[in-house]
């Protein structure tokens, strides 16, 4: 049984998704990692981590439609906007996806389906440097 840690900086353009399968997949081959469990953590509050279609990019695009509806910038109900409109939106956009993902590896290769990807959520409306932490357990 074997463990390493290793973290990814991804750098955003504004709201919207970044996938970056490519590099985690990269990492996994590198460290000829065969059979474990990856667990990706990003260390933020305003932006997230999910599985995605990698296909389509009207996917991403209704996504994004969808959750400005759920959750719209500078409602007047929030509070906490000290660094913007945009600020409270991205953190209950956070809370409404999520920070972790675990997905299992076999035989060398993460075990996505066909058509996903793994992406970063960016929730704020200016670009930011994310930081996920990749840890990967087993043989």
């Amino acid at each position: 049984m074997r463990q390493s840690f290793h973290e990814l900086v991804i750098a955003t353009r504004g709201r919207g998704l970044v996938e970056f399968t490519s590099p985690v997949e990269k990492w996994i081959a590198e460290n000829k990692f065969r059979d474990g469990l990856l667990t990706l953590h990003l260390r933020h509050t305003s932006a997230s981590l999910l599985i995605q279609e990698n296909a389509d990019p009207d996917v991403r695009r209704d996504l994004d439609a969808f959750f400005a509806r759920l959750v719209p910038d500078g409602d007047r109900i929030f509070i906490h906007t000290a660094e913007g409109e945009d600020d409270m939106a991205a953190h209950l956009r956070t809370a409404l996806t999520t920070v972790n993902l675990s997905i299992p590896a076999h035989a060398g290769r993460l075990t996505l389906g066909t058509w996903q990807g793994i992406y970063l959520w960016e929730h704020r409306t200016q670009p930011h440097s994310r930081r996920v932490a990749l840890h990967f357990i087993g043989e």
